[in-house]
């Protein structure tokens, strides 16, 4: 029987959140600005932040992109890692949570660093591209993460990353009979460990995570 992780419960996660990943104020803000606001408390957790930070300094990327903004917490993690002529684009359909992040842009004083484009993400892909990128993180519609894959692996330098967020959808994606967003998740799953273009592993870090280095 071959080694399995540590099971991660409430108590080892806070440990490697205050030890490796510990908000400061501007994040905390943000984290209950968007609870105060009614807008869903689903970012990342700080330990996917922390981790999304260390893989663009590893690939040492410059031009980032986000497909799904929500209220700019993710976004915020990933500016902090570029380097001064870094750049993320972020692309978010609701114009409330739009407008909620780029305020919190401001506050955390990246607004020079991003740019936020609103409307269908699919639309925005087209008008994007002739733009290339070192690292893509989608977390937006789960039914649509084959879709976005497929717009911005055309898009990548060779070795950047592209990383998809809740891959494990809170382990549904093991159960029999799968809803629209989980079967989105696997057949994403499945489309990037089986694509020549791209290596690929399923990192079980909150909710999921799946990295893929381009070839």
């Amino acid at each position: 029987m071959s080694m399995k992780g540590v099971p991660l419960n409430d108590k080892l996660h806070d440990y490697i959140v205050e030890t490796f990943a510990e908000e400061d104020e501007v994040l905390r803000e943000v984290v209950a600005d968007t609870e105060s606001l009614d807008i869903p408390l689903i970012q990342i957790s700080p330990d996917s932040g922390k981790f999304l930070f260390m893989l663009i300094k590893m690939i040492r990327a410059r031009h980032v992109l986000e497909i799904g903004a929500l209220a700019g917490y993710s976004t915020i993690w990933m500016a902090r890692a570029l380097p001064e002529e870094g750049r993320v684009i972020t692309l978010e359909i609701n114009e409330k949570h739009a407008e909620v992040s780029m305020g919190n842009y401001k506050k955390a004083g990246l607004e020079n660093k991003i740019e936020l484009l609103t409307g269908s993400a699919l639309e925005s892909l087209d008008k994007l591209k002739d733009r290339k990128f070192d690292f893509v993180f989608i977390d937006a519609d789960k039914d649509n993460s084959s879709n976005y894959f497929d717009k911005v692996i055309s898009c990548m330098n060779k070795g950047g990353m592209i990383v998809c967020d809740n891959t494990l959808k809170h382990g549904k994606v093991v159960e029999e009979d799968p809803d629209v967003y989980t079967q989105g998740i696997l057949d994403y799953n499945k489309k990037v460990a089986n694509d020549s273009r791209v290596d690929s592993l399923l990192v079980s870090i909150s909710d999921g995570m799946t990295i893929s280095l381009v070839k």
